[in-house]
């Protein structure tokens, strides 16, 4: 993002401004509709209390899915725009969103199919685990909905391979196999979407740590959650995506409450070579013995796990329970009884919490993960109107941005100029589409930058047709790869501290970089972060001590993470037990 100019900006820069959109909360769907007006010409403001991307949008299963379980409740027409967007995601994000191959274990011909029956007829019904038959009409369903812009083969069903005979159950006797996507780096996604938003319209720009407190008239009350200055803004239309969040945001911005509800879904990520290796890049969908649809699939060289659906009632308390680790262990178990797993396979743990619509309904799995946009009008308060994101998945993010966009361009009284369904994302632009294009790529880039092509690759992966650019800018900095996580360099996380709006040394670790989701961070590694952190940001010791110990106890109690290694000799001013006193075995009891 270097050579452009940079779509963030600090509330006190702000003060008295007036924009045509101000948009509350800055996960995919709050970016999307950012990205969708700013193409329009309509100057945006977007905040977030927290960091880009800090809620639930950094906290999916990474699968980019038209959602095949929503079938057997007749969500036809959800499915058939998910696998849609999922299609359109593979050509306009092609460096982040990858095909991935999804195997289904199958171990009787009709099971699960009476219940199914009665689902999709609205009645309730225990699942029971689903068989040959009902697999197959779903899959065959699931090709012909998801037909429009598809890039990936159909599905398959056969015998069990041998190798799928040895590392699944007894039981399993067929196999399903189809194609869905996942994601290596969603927080990258959005951060490349406000880049892209801002290169759009330059006046539209983006402020995270910053709240809004209050809305009265055509103004809204923002305080700079770092320093806790306020200032005020003015709108023409007030956006509110703020998800899991959306009720409790209505009452600072003087709207209607009552819309969602939220269930939280926890993830495992675990160093399992065995494992990695078993599934061959595909990832595994099954049931546990509850009915609960469950997943594994390899994540980069560790394995993803998912996911719990737990009703919560304040996203900002939402955490994953020791039970819910065990939970998701037993069930691998189950799977895989081949194999063994323990809390000491786990690295990484995170949750996010689903924006749901309200339902009565007995069970979050029955729960319609559909999405709608509703304009609360003027009141004797708030003299803008108020456009309201209900439910939404990562997914469907730019389908729903677009209603939204809308909306807003209709309260605003101005007309659509562009679409964006064929507008490729950040460096997904000009990514080749084939291997050796992409080879031919890497081999540019680096011929022009003096890199080793293993290094030009790596860049490629994360950042796409932009690695030429930002190749050229690291080499001339000396590309000094980091002590403790080699995978990084100097200048990457300088460019990344100054170029991409980070405000805390947990925005660093946990959403710029992939070190904490490996399991690669450990107290030596935050250090060095810090360090670097503090000298392109310009903090002070006490400053960088304080991130040190915030991202710490980030790390360790929302994402269980044993930082032990190396961490008291690298923060100063610490006595040798504070910052790992508690901390010897975080997920064991």
């Amino acid at each position: 993002m270097t050579a452009r100019t940079l779509p963030h900006v600090r509330p006190a820069s702000l003060a008295g401004r007036h924009f045509s959109t101000v948009v509350v909360g800055a996960g995919i769907n709050g970016v999307g509709v950012f990205r969708d007006l700013s193409l329009q010409g309509v100057d945006c403001l977007i905040v977030d209390k927290g960091d880009f991307a800090a809620g639930a949008s950094s906290a999916p299963s990474r699968m980019i899915h038209g959602g095949l379980r929503y079938l057997e409740s007749g969500a036809f027409s959800l499915v058939a725009e998910a696998t849609r967007e999922r299609n359109l995601l593979l050509r306009n994000a092609a460096h982040l969103v990858r095909p991935l191959e999804t195997v289904v274990p199958l171990s009787s011909r009709f099971g699960g199919l009476l219940g199914s029956v009665l689902r999709f007829a609205g009645f309730t019904a225990s699942p029971g685990a689903r068989g040959l038959f009902v697999v197959a009409l779903g899959l065959r369903l699931y090709d012909r909905l998801g037909r429009r812009q598809r890039v990936m083969p159909g599905h398959r069903i056969g015998r069990a391979p041998a190798a799928d005979e040895a590392l699944f159950r007894d039981s399993v006797r067929w196999t399903a196999t189809y194609f869905d996507a996942w994601i290596s780096h969603p927080e990258w996604l959005i951060l490349e979407l406000l880049a892209d938003a801002h290169a759009d319209q330059p006046a539209s720009v983006a402020a995270n740590y910053c709240s809004v407190t209050g809305c009265r008239g055509k103004a809204l009350s923002l305080r700079d959650e770092i320093t806790g200055d306020t200032v005020e803004v003015t709108a023409d239309v007030v956006v509110n995506a703020t998800g899991a969040w959306l009720d409790r945001s209505a009452g600072a911005l003087e709207g209607a409450g009552s819309r969602v509800m939220g269930t939280k879904g926890s993830h495992l990520i675990l160093e399992h070579p065995a494992l990695h290796a078993a599934l061959g890049g595909r990832m595994a969908y099954f049931e546990a013995g509850d009915g609960r649809v469950c997943i594994v699939y390899p994540f980069m060289d560790r394995v993803l796990v998912g996911s719990t659906d737990i009703p919560v009632d304040d996203p900002d308390l939402a955490a994953t329970d020791p039970a819910e680790i065990d939970y998701l262990l037993g069930v691998l178990g189950e799977v895989f009884p081949r194999l063994r797993f323990t809390r000491g396979d786990v690295v990484y743990t995170y949750v996010g919490v689903r924006p749901l619509a309200h339902s009565d309904a007995d069970k979050p799995g029955q729960i319609s993960r559909d999405h709608a946009v509703v304009v609360d009008p003027p009141n004797s308060l708030r003299d803008v109107p108020l456009v309201c994101l209900v439910g939404g998945k990562w997914t469907t993010f730019r389908s729903l941005a677009e209603l939204a966009a809308n909306q807003a361009l209709a309260l605003l009284g101005r007309s659509r100029l562009r679409s964006t369904e064929s507008l490729p994302i950040g460096g997904g632009a000009d990514m080749p589409a084939d291997a050796a294009a992409r080879d031919r790529l890497i081999d540019g880039i680096r011929a022009r930058s003096g890199l080793t092509r293993a290094r030009v690759a790596e860049l490629v992966g994360r950042y796409g047709s932009r690695a030429g650019t930002l190749a050229q800018d690291f080499a001339a900095a000396g590309d000094a790869p980091l002590r403790h996580a080699p995978d990084y360099t100097a200048a990457e996380i300088r460019s990344l501290c100054l170029d991409t709006g980070v405000r805390r040394l947990d925005d660093l670790a946990i959403r710029r970089t992939l070190l904490a989701i490996r399991g690669r961070v450990n107290g030596a590694v935050l250090s060095e972060l810090a360090d670097l952190a503090a000298a392109a940001l310009g903090w002070t010791a006490e400053r960088r001590r304080e991130e040190w110990l915030a991202c710490s106890a980030i790390l360790r109690e929302r994402h269980f993470v044993d930082l032990s290694a190396g961490a008291a000799a690298k923060a100063p001013g610490l006595d040798a037990a504070s910052p790992t006193d508690s901390i010897s075995s975080p997920i064991t009891t």
